[in-house]
C-alpha cells in the first residue's frame, strides 16, 4: 500500500486516469461530434436530418460530462499544465467553447419553428458545434508535439510568447484532420448502428471516406514525426519523488526522441498498430455487425490517443522555447495528499459514471426511424 500510495506511483496513476477521462470523452461524445459533422452530408429532408440528431439526442449531454472530468482532473492533479495550456491556448478553446455551446441551443431551438431557414440555421450550428471541436482538439495535440512557446522565470509565473495563428501550422492541421476523420469515422459507425434503409447506406459510404483519410493521415503524421519533428527527452530531473519544480530539469531536443518508449518497449509498437487495425475491423464489421463495428472504431480512438500519450511520456506539455521548462508527470502535478484524495474519489465515483452510462445506451438502444420522429413532439 505504501508502494501504492507513494508520490511516484500517484503521478503515474493520474496520467493514466487523465488518459482514460480523454479516451473516454473521445469515444463517448466524439460520435456526437461527427454526426454533427455528418448532419448536413447524410441527411438531405428534415426529417432525415431529425433522425441524426434523434440518435444522439438522449445521450449528448451524458456523454460530454467526459470532457468536464476531463478539465477538471486537469486543473486539481495537473494545476501547472491548466495553467499553461489555458492561458496558451485560450483563443482555440474559446473557440472551442462557443462551439459546444452551439449543440445544446441547436438541438432544444431547431424544431421551435417549422421554417426551413430558421431550422438550416441551426444544422449549420449544429455542424460547427461538431467540427470545430474535433478540428481544434487535434490541432492541440499537435502543437503538443511540436512543443508549446512558454517559459518561466524565477518565480514560475508562466509567459506564453505565441499566438493563435500560430498553432495552424501545417503539422499541427495535419494531427487535426487525423482528429476530424477518426471522429467522423466514429460517428459514421454510430449512424450505421442506430439508422436503417438510406441513411445507413449514406453512413457506410461516408464511413469508408472517413476511413481511409484518417489511415493516411495517421500514417502521414507518424512519418513526420519520424522524419521531421524533433522529440524531447529527459537528460537529467530532480526525480520522481520531489516537489513539482519544472525548473529542476535538463532536457535535450533531438530527432526521434518521440520514439524512446517504444524502443525502450518493443510490445508498445501494438498500440499504432491496434489504431490501424480497429480502423480496418469497423469497416469489415460495419456491415455484419454493426455492434462489433462500434466498438472496433472505439479501439481505433483509444489507440490514437494512447500513441501520442506513450510517445510524449513523461513530458505532457513540452516548451519549444526553453526546453528544460517543459512540464512532465514528474514536475506539474499537485501535492501528493491532493493527489491521494483525489485518487479515492475517483476509484469511487468513475465506476458510478461508467455503470450509469452503460445503462442509458442500453434503455436507448434500437434504431431511430423516420416513422418515429415524423409528427412526434416528442422528438428533436
Amino acid at each position: 500500500m505504501t508502494f501504492l500510495m507513494s508520490y511516484e506511483t500517484l503521478r503515474v496513476v493520474w496520467w493514466l486516469f487523465l488518459g482514460v477521462l480523454l479516451i473516454g470523452f473521445a469515444i463517448m461524445d466524439g460520435f456526437d461530434l461527427g454526426v454533427g459533422v455528418l448532419l448536413p452530408i447524410v441527411a438531405r429532408t428534415d426529417d432525415e436530418r431529425r433522425v441524426l440528431i434523434n440518435t444522439i439526442g438522449p445521450t449528448w449531454e451524458g456523454n460530454q460530462v467526459w470532457f468536464i472530468l476531463g478539465g477538471g482532473a486537469i486543473f486539481a492533479a495537473f494545476p501547472l499544465i491548466y495553467a499553461a495550456a489555458f492561458s496558451g491556448f485560450f483563443v482555440a478553446l474559446i473557440l472551442v467553447l462557443f462551439a459546444l455551446i452551439l449543440r445544446p441551443v441547436g438541438f432544444d431551438y431547431r424544431s421551435k419553428l417549422a421554417d426551413p431557414r430558421w431550422r438550416s440555421l441551426w444544422d449549420v450550428c449544429l455542424f460547427i458545434g461538431g467540427f470545430v471541436p474535433a478540428l481544434v482538439f487535434g490541432v492541440a495535440f499537435g502543437n503538443l508535439l511540436l512543443g508549446v512557446p512558454f517559459r518561466y522565470d524565477e518565480a514560475l509565473r508562466v509567459y506564453y510568447d505565441g499566438n493563435f495563428f500560430g498553432l495552424l501550422n501545417p503539422f499541427a492541421l495535419l494531427v487535426g484532420v487525423v482528429s476530424l476523420s477518426l471522429l467522423v469515422m466514429h460517428g459514421a459507425v454510430f449512424l450505421q448502428l442506430k439508422t436503417v434503409g438510406e441513411l445507413r447506406a449514406r453512413a457506410r459510404r461516408w464511413h469508408r471516406i472517413a476511413a481511409l483519410v484518417f489511415v493516411a493521415s495517421f500514417a502521414g503524421a507518424g512519418l513526420w514525426i519520424a522524419f521531421g519533428v524533433d522529440g524531447y527527452r529527459l537528460a537529467s530531473f530532480a526525480g520522481t519523488q520531489a516537489g513539482s519544480n519544472p525548473l529542476a530539469k535538463t532536457v535535450v531536443v533531438e530527432a526521434g526522441a518521440w520514439f524512446t518508449n517504444f524502443r525502450a518497449q518493443p510490445v508498445l509498437w501494438l498500440i499504432p498498430l491496434l489504431g490501424f487495425a480497429g480502423a480496418g475491423a469497423a469497416w469489415w464489421l460495419a456491415p455484419r455487425r454493426a455492434g462489433w463495428a462500434f466498438v472496433a472504431s472505439g479501439l481505433a480512438v483509444a489507440a490514437t490517443i494512447l500513441t501520442a500519450g506513450v510517445a510524449m511520456f513523461p513530458f505532457m506539455m513540452p516548451s519549444n522555447l526553453m526546453p528544460s521548462h517543459s512540464l512532465t508527470v514528474w514536475d506539474s502535478t499537485s501535492s501528493l495528499l491532493t493527489l491521494r484524495w483525489m485518487f479515492w474519489m475517483t476509484v469511487l465515483f468513475l465506476p458510478l459514471i461508467i455503470l450509469y452510462t452503460s445503462w442509458v445506451f442500453r434503455v436507448m438502444r434500437g434504431p431511430v426511424t423516420l416513422e418515429q420522429v415524423r409528427g412526434s413532439d416528442a422528438h428533436y
